[in-house]
């Protein structure tokens, strides 16, 4: 996190403000711009269980290795090269800006699939790195969207379920920065009920026809792949039973792709059509029927990375280097900035415990969707405090415009945040069940 020019120490940090975030009701967070300290967010008098404590336990405070930590200068130094004149509203879309010749130069020096073996060309480098490489992409407000997917979890999923020859295909091109995948999750009328889905693959001699759609499928337009979640055998209300994944390759005839422009313009979210698609026997990862538990590990890659933080990141710091100046410069804005950062900080810390039991090797799914909820809570009330704090200056004028335009896109995505990766109704379903609450 770079609000002052040096990385907060989430290990160190003692803040009275830890945690908050989800008092009362769906969308209501701390109160940032108060000195009260928040209510705890759990009803007085309920217990906790033992497994519940030791679900906790997951967030045991953890150290960026220094060989990982040592990335940093070399890639703040790539990207202050290749960032330069970007505007901040342009860099404030990050993970959903798209710039295929950025991730094949980030594939020629090896900073994509770097958790990947090296015989698949990755650089056999822990989660950390990753994490190093991830934090920096964002906070510079890279367009990172192209490969983000791919290297954040088909990448991870192809190694774990794919067989050796999807392995070989797949994780080399990921790897150079070439193949781009999206995700075949939501489908119309199923609402955030993912075990719902309707699109069916049924066998026949050639391997799988498919037939159905799914929707919100981000940068499906852009993408050389989708690996879906499919029914392949039962009905929709057999639920968790017969879901299988497959990857799908997008150019094939039947598959028709449709764009959606969201409240900012842009057209990152798309529908996806599939119409008799003929896939080979080889299009299934994994097992057959075994798609939900498999999606269900993805889904830990997918909540538990610092994308889940630091969206807001760009017009935070636009934000903050116009404070710095006499022209922005108020007590009050001060204040903010600091609460802002106590958040962020532990919020950075438990999103750092979750990549080391992604380095041990473990499934942090409770975890994981704890650091989503909390973090895309403060994503969201990044810029409306922002907002708050530049309708109250005496002279708005001197708001520089840049600021302005950032914090305007900001605002208008930002309900997106606690949509994309599952909603906060699915999420806090998942830690009441994992806590044992539900």
């Amino acid at each position: 996190m770079k609000t002052t020019g040096v990385m907060v120490n989430p290990v160190a940090f003692e803040g009275k403000y830890a945690g908050d975030g989800c008092r009362g009701g769906n969308e209501r967070v701390v109160d940032m711009r108060s000195d009260t300290p928040p209510e705890h967010c759990y009803p007085k008098g309920l217990p906790l269980s033992n497994a519940a404590m030791s679900q906790l336990a997951g967030f045991d405070p953890a150290e960026i290795p220094a060989e990982d930590e040592a990335l940093r200068p070399e890639v703040r130094a790539f990207l202050a090269h290749h960032l330069n004149g970007l505007r901040a509203e342009t860099r404030a879309r990050s993970w959903s800006g798209y710039d295929p010749a950025l991730s094949r130069a980030l594939g020629a020096r090896g900073w994509l699939g770097i958790t990947l073996p090296r015989e698949y060309g990755g650089s056999g480098r822990s989660a950390y790195a990753r994490y190093v490489l991830v934090e920096e992409f964002l906070c510079a407000g890279a367009p990172v969207g192209s490969h983000w997917i791919a290297d954040r979890q088909s990448g991870p999923l192809i190694l774990k379920y794919g067989t050796e020859a999807q392995k070989q295909f797949h994780l080399p091109k990921i790897c150079r920065g070439e193949s781009f995948f999206c995700i075949g999750m939501s489908e119309p009328s199923s609402g955030s009920d993912l075990a719902s889905v309707r699109t069916r693959a049924r066998r026949n001699d050639a391997g799988w026809l498919l037939n159905g759609r799914k929707i919100w499928t981000t940068n499906a337009h852009h993408c050389h792949y989708m690996i879906a979640l499919v029914r392949t055998s039962g009905e929709p209300g057999d639920r968790h039973q017969g879901l299988s994944q497959l990857i799908v390759d997008l150019s094939l005839p039947g598959v028709t792709v449709r764009p959606i422009t969201d409240l900012a313009g842009d057209r990152h979210f798309c529908e996806v059509f599939f119409d008799d698609v003929q896939l080979g026997p080889e299009a299934l990862i994994g097992a057959e029927g075994q798609g939900w538990a498999q999606v269900t590990a993805e889904l830990a890659y997918e909540r538990s990375g610092p994308e889940r933080i630091y969206s807001s990141m760009v017009v935070f710091d636009e934000w903050l280097a116009w404070i710095r100046t006499p022209a922005g410069h108020s007590a009050s804005a001060t204040r903010l900035a600091g609460r802002i950062a106590s958040h962020l900080a532990p919020l950075r810390a438990m999103s750092i415990a979750v990549t080391a039991q992604l380095s041990a090797g473990q499934s942090p799914v409770v975890e994981a969707a704890l650091v989503k909820d909390l973090g895309t809570s403060l994503e969201q009330q990044i810029p409306a405090l922002i907002a708050d704090d530049l309708a109250s200056r005496e002279d708005p004028s001197t708001v520089p415009a840049e600021l302005l335009a950032t914090l305007a896109y900001t605002t208008r995505i930002a309900p997106s945040f606690s949509l994309r990766g599952g909603t906060r109704e699915i999420l806090r379903g998942m830690i009441a069940r994992g806590l044992g609450l539900r």
